[in-house]
């Protein structure tokens, strides 16, 4: 990696073609919905994998954000109370969106509209995503963003 990059705080993952960088404050759930999407994704017959848990490295690549994981913890995730797992891994994704997981009650209701997540010189568009209740995660995100 010949960029500059950042290490940033988070979990990127890709379902299906779209990168999603899984931001928060620490126990929010990151690694858990990370790992929640992976596995319903591929039940459902796609393409789905971990790029990095925990900490990401982040690179501005031709106006797009690039994440990668460092080489310590690549394949590995956190399971709260349980310890390290390996997982499928790829090597990076272009990022497309940031998801911030969020527990009821939601407050306020609606999210502020256009909200960015600022990374490495450009916003991710945000999407707060709920982590609890009837609907999955996996459900919520093919609602907000279709092409998952």
């Amino acid at each position: 990696m010949n960029a500059p990059f950042v290490n940033v705080h988070g979990t990127a993952i890709v379902l299906g073609t779209t990168g999603l960088l899984i931001t928060g404050p620490s126990g929010s759930g990151k690694s858990a919905l990370a790992l929640s999407c992976l596995s319903e994704v591929r039940h459902r017959g796609r393409f789905a994998a971990l790029v990095a848990d925990d900490r990401v490295d982040l690179t501005l690549e031709n106006g797009r954000i690039v994440a990668r994981c460092p080489a310590a913890i690549r394949g590995l995730i956190e399971i709260r109370g349980s310890g390290i797992a390996e997982v499928d891994t790829v090597s990076a994704c272009v990022l497309d969106w940031a998801i911030m997981p969020v527990r009821a009650p939601f407050d306020p209701r609606l999210p502020p509209e256009e909200e960015l997540q600022l990374e490495i010189g450009r916003n991710l568009p945000l999407l707060r995503l709920p982590v609890e209740g009837p609907l999955s995660p996996v459900d919520a995100l093919a609602a907000l963003l279709p092409q998952i």
